[in-house]
């Protein structure tokens, strides 16, 4: 899952630190986060999503490995 976490701190001057004392988790959490090491939680995705006022699909790119046809 890409992310466009990096983007939106630039956007607003926010450090790793900042935004992870902000949502509750450690600098170490976004940095692999931002790397695509890492993939959140729901519950923690929404959490970066509305910190930055966005969607979450605005923050987040999921892109499926495999095409899969869920309408059958």
């Amino acid at each position: 899952m890409k992310n466009k976490i990096k983007v939106f701190r630039a956007m607003n001057d926010l450090t790793q630190e900042n935004l992870g004392v902000a949502i509750g988790v450690n600098r170490q959490t976004i940095l692999a986060i931002e790397k695509g090491k890492y993939v959140p939680s729901l519950d923690l995705a929404f959490k970066i999503a509305r910190y930055f006022g966005v969607n979450i699909e605005d923050m987040f790119i999921y892109e499926e490995e495999n095409s899969i046809n869920l309408a059958h």
